[in-house]
């Protein structure tokens, strides 16, 4: 069966379709079968991500290892049962269309609170939540004190998690490997980022994930996603010689793959 990732918080802006096209792409590069599902059926970014990919390789004459992405099929009301859920049935054939093609499946999930959320999370073998590096942020997974920094109680996306780890234990399946992400962290070592990383770590005890380090803000990102490229596309796009801060940022995609511990994973990147 495919170990299936599931990229997800209920905040927008905090680098989640980045990070699941990085972590799609990489495995494909490793010579992984990566299958691709955005459940964000509005804005649909990561596979806007991976159609600009596939636009800019037949522009180029390119041949890289791409995700193979593909949109939710619709459902018939008609052959739906009488407590069936339509997004229910679409995501499930999805998976199941992928599951027996693909090592590994990563599913964006949308900025928001939605049924297909709840079931994506469910499936999750390893769950990877971006998080912005400020308390902001740090509210998505719990209320914290004001006046003494310390932990009030868990969020309502913890809960959510929670939840979807019942269900797979009632179900027989194998624990939510759970990481947050601590994207754009600043250069410098300033006490708000001590403090972001100190209630992290102490919350992670509580309800149960890990903390890794994840992408700075850099330009480059938003330079990347018009021609669906990566960090790791670079060199074979013609650049020669990567500047500092791209070398950098290729180091916090190869820190990122090794965090996450997938099965029958070796880096070759």
């Amino acid at each position: 069966m495919a170990h299936i990732i599931v990229v997800g918080n209920e905040k927008g802006g905090s680098g989640k379709s980045t990070t699941c096209m990085h972590v799609a792409t990489a495995l494909a590069r490793m010579g992984h079968r990566v299958g691709a599902l955005d459940l964000d059926l509005r804005q649909k970014t990561f596979g806007r991500y991976v159609e600009n990919r596939r636009a800019y390789l037949l522009r180029s004459g390119l041949d890289l290892p791409t995700p193979d992405y593909r949109e939710l099929p619709e459902v018939e009301k008609e052959a739906l049962g009488p407590t069936e859920n339509a997004f229910d049935q679409r995501l499930s054939a999805a998976i199941a269309a992928m599951e027996a093609e693909c090592d590994f499946i990563v599913i964006d999930c949308p900025g928001s609170h939605t049924r297909l959320s709840q079931v994506a999370h469910s499936l999750a073998d390893t769950l990877i939540t971006p998080l912005n590096d400020s308390f902001v942020d740090f509210d998505l997974l719990a209320r914290v004190d004001a006046e003494t920094g310390k932990v009030k109680g868990p969020s309502i996306y913890s809960e959510m998690v929670w939840n979807a780890r019942q269900l797979r234990a009632k179900a027989g399946l194998k624990p939510i490997d759970w990481v947050v992400l601590r994207n754009r962290l600043g250069a410098q070592q300033m006490h708000n980022k001590k403090k972001v990383g100190q209630a992290l770590e102490d919350l992670s005890r509580r309800i149960g994930f890990r903390v890794a380090p994840g992408f700075s803000e850099r330009v480059i990102f938003r330079e990347l996603f018009p021609r669906g490229l990566t960090l790791l596309d670079l060199k074979d796009t013609g650049v020669d010689q990567l500047n500092i801060s791209n070398i950098a940022a290729r180091q916090e995609v190869r820190d990122l793959i090794n965090e996450l511990r997938l099965p029958n994973v070796t880096l070759n990147f």
